[in-house]
């Protein structure tokens, strides 16, 4: 696991991106050539990756963006979803994740821990306590999950009024779906409150990637013992 330095490097990133996000949320990428994921911001983030071993392969990545980057960026990536301006003080000190995605064949848990230990080690290396991103939840399924997702964190966010709250620019209806339907809680989201994160807002509607992006908000040092154990973070 490391930090892409070279092109060759980030162009596999952004294929294993596009080939994700075409095949598992139907995603659209308009501008998009030969089978890559490429936005203005990645220039100006550090793109973790985890490889395979032998092939050399890329099979896991989340991109950073922080808040030096930031600036020189126009901002950061989740503005273009929600208004920040909940986050008060605490906007000039956070680094943004996003674009998360890992190979099919290595969804056991390992190498989502691998990229959660260096986005950890980053932050803490940086100086910085607060981790924010955009949590998406496909909408294939009409927005059942979407909905399941926002009725868990709805309840939480009752029990924590000191929250940031950011709002969405394009709202999501969750409250237009059918809230008698089960949905299971995506993996990624599920982590992300073990970790100790908070959804902090309604989710936005991302047409581009056919999904539902709730607003997180991770205090390091609010993690769980455990994995701040686990990270060498203490």
């Amino acid at each position: 696991m490391g930090l892409a330095r070279s092109n060759e490097e980030l162009e596999a990133i952004q294929r294993l991106r596009y080939d994700i996000f075409t095949e598992e949320m139907n995603a659209v990428f308009p501008g998009a050539t030969d089978g890559l994921d490429s936005d203005r911001y990645d220039p100006w983030c550090e793109h973790l990756m985890v490889t395979e071993a032998g092939s050399g392969r890329v099979v896991g990545t989340y991109r950073l963006l922080t808040p030096a980057n930031a600036k020189k960026a126009g901002g950061y990536y989740s503005e273009s979803e929600f208004d920040l301006a909940g986050l008060g003080t605490m906007y000039n000190e956070l680094v943004e994740v996003g674009r998360s995605c890992t190979h099919p064949d290595y969804r056991n848990g390992s190498v989502i821990m691998l990229l959660w230990s260096g986005v950890a080690t980053l932050v803490k290396n940086l100086g910085l306590r607060h981790v924010l991103g955009c949590a998406s939840v496909s909408l294939r399924d009409g927005g059942v999950t979407a909905a399941q997702v926002w009725r868990l964190a709805s309840k939480k966010m009752a029990n924590h009024p000191d929250l940031p709250h950011l709002a969405p620019l394009n709202r999501y209806p969750v409250e237009r779906l059918d809230s008698a339907l089960p949905a299971r809680v995506p993996p990624l989201i599920k982590g992300y409150l073990n970790l100790g994160a908070q959804i902090c807002g309604e989710p936005a509607w991302d047409p581009d990637f056919n999904t539902a992006d709730f607003p997180v908000l991770l205090d390091i040092n609010s993690m769980d013992p455990r994995y701040r154990r686990h990270f060498g973070i203490e």
